[in-house]
Order: C-alpha cells, then structure tokens, then sequence
C-alpha cells in the first residue's frame, strides 16, 4: 500500500504555478472555446478549414499555445485515433458527425476538452455521440462512488461500452493535467495507474468507434464530482 501511495504521490505532483481556481477557469474557456467552434462547423466545409478556424478562435482567446495539437475531425476521421494525421479533404457532409479534442494553455495552465456534434439529420450517428458523453458519466460516476485505480475504470469502460454497442479505442485512456507542462510529472496514459485518480488532476478520454460503420465519437473531460456537471 504504501508504494502505491508513494506512487500517487510522484504522479500526482503539481507546479509552482498550480492553482485549482486557475485550472476550473481554463477549463470553462476550454469548453466555451469548443462550443465556439462547432457552431461555426457547417456541412460543405473542408476539415483543414475547420482546423484554421479553431486556431484563429483559440488564439483571439489568448490560447495561442498548446500543449497539443488542434483536431477537428470530420466524418471517416473520427475514428482517428489521437496523434494520428486525418486523411486530407474530408468535407463535412449534410447529414454527418464531427468531434473537436483541443489542449490550449492559457498563462501557466492547461486545458482539455473534448466533445462531438452532428450536422443535419444523422441520428445513429447522434446516438453514438451521446454515448460517448453518456459512457464518460458512467466511468465518471463509477470513479467518484469507488475506490477504483485508473487501470480498473478502463476495464469497466471497455465492459460498459461493448454493452453499448461500441468499441472503446483504448488509445486515448486518459491522462494528468496541471500547470505547463504536466509531461514533466507524467505524459502515461491514466489506464496504467493503480490508484484512484484525484479529482482537478486527470481527464477521463472516451473514444468509442462503430463496430463496423465509418464513424465514432470523443468526450473527454476533468474528473470532478456531480457537482460540476449541473
């Protein structure tokens, strides 16, 4: 037990600069920036486009930097996982889904968010999108009511997700957060601790794919209570 703590510990480390007021603030400009951005996504519109659009929004913000790349993935993309290059071109069809998966930082702190929308009428595909959301508050609520590590809540989402009908891309499980830069404390994935993840310090990344169809959805998150979610 007590090399478990010492672990949680050493991960879960912060800066000098680390604030919890500072990190909920970025995180609230994070999800209005995301929001931001997909009103302004529109069927007709070419993924490259989108991706500019973002930075240009991010930027009048002030978040001109960060900590990872910018992703709009349209359509077939977005069963990309994360780092991986979108296939150039794609348009955003009149009936169709997208998701947005941004990290600014913001002065010394960080954000990230992700979340996915639908254009037109699409309505497997805004099933799938809801579930991604819904799957995230499953894990989320499991996480809060237990004493679950990081490794344990990604085997309950892999379940939870089959029940659901998707394939859960275990590529993008998780992760700290924390004042710039966090992979100076640790850059590993959350589903590799055997811990349970302190609230503020670590987003919940839900990645689901259709089993056979050539789409999926992204929701990811802080991990906080309830109370955060009204």
């Amino acid at each position: 037990m007590n090399e478990v703590l010492d672990k949680q510990s050493q991960l879960e480390a912060v800066g000098p600069a680390f604030l919890k007021e500072k990190m909920l603030e970025m995180r609230a400009k994070t999800r209005a920036t995301i929001h931001a951005v997909a009103a302004k996504c529109k069927p007709g519109m070419v993924e490259e486009d989108a991706v500019a659009m973002a930075k240009e929004i991010l930027a009048e913000g002030d978040m001109v930097r960060g900590w990872h790349d910018v992703y709009v993935r349209f359509g077939p993309n977005t069963l990309k996982t994360f780092g991986a290059a979108s296939d150039p071109g794609v348009v955003l069809k009149e009936n169709d889904i997208f998701f947005l998966d941004i990290g600014p930082v913001w002065g010394e702190f960080e954000g990230d968010g992700g979340e996915t929308f639908t254009v037109g009428t699409a309505p497997e595909m805004a099933k799938c999108g809801e579930d991604a959301k819904k799957l995230f508050h499953i894990v989320r609520k499991k996480w809060e009511s237990t004493g679950m590590s990081g490794r344990e809540l990604y085997e309950f989402a892999i379940e939870e997700a089959k029940k659901m009908g998707w394939e859960l891309n275990m590529d993008l499980s998780g992760h700290r957060l924390s004042d710039f830069p966090h992979a100076a404390i640790y850059d590993g994935p959350m589903a590799e601790v055997d811990f349970k993840p302190s609230p503020l310090l670590w987003v919940l990344e839900i990645h689901i794919r259709h089993p056979t169809a050539g789409y999926g959805a992204f929701f990811e998150d802080m991990l906080l209570d309830d109370s955060y979610f009204a």
